[in-house]
């Protein structure tokens, strides 16, 4: 039985949102090393934008070969194409380039040096699960893809 804490909290949009929550506190409370102007501010909406085409035109491949998007979810296909021949978790890089904009927003030098934390967590809480279920499932496909294709970009 699953518990609100692995259906609701404990998924990568969550992690996201705290993270962000986090750096939006910090950048308001304390921000030594802040800074600001117009560059910052339209190259974070750009990285956002961006991450928000990139991350749905993954999830857009996840509906195309009828498999789930949800972490944890057995995979019934290896998807290899489209954002999946740049990444192997387009999704994920995504959200941590979101992140990245966030923090250009907000001016966090803090904000920013907490993408890779952000990496490191969701590569702990979700993508070493996701590839070893993949590897078990598809292990020629992902042996290939993963010769061909780095984990994040």
């Amino acid at each position: 039985m699953k518990t609100l804490w692995n259906k609701v909290i404990d998924m990568p949009p969550s992690w996201l949102l705290i993270f962000m929550g986090a750096v939006w506190l910090q950048s308001r409370w304390w921000n030594p090393l802040g800074f600001g102007g117009a560059v910052p501010f339209w190259l974070g909406w750009a990285l956002i934008l961006g991450a928000l085409a990139f991350g749905g035109a993954a999830i857009l491949q996840f509906r195309r070969h009828r498999t789930s998007v949800i972490p944890r979810n057995t995979p019934s296909a290896i998807i290899t194409d489209g954002p999946f021949a740049l990444s192997r978790n387009p999704i994920y890089l995504a959200d941590a380039l979101i992140l990245l904009g966030f923090s250009l927003i907000q001016g966090s030098v803090i904000g920013i040096l907490s993408v890779g934390v952000f990496m490191a967590l969701i590569r702990a809480r979700f993508i070493d699960g996701e590839e070893a279920g993949l590897k078990a499932e598809f292990p020629e496909e992902f042996a290939a893809w993963a010769a061909r294709t780095r984990r994040w970009l």
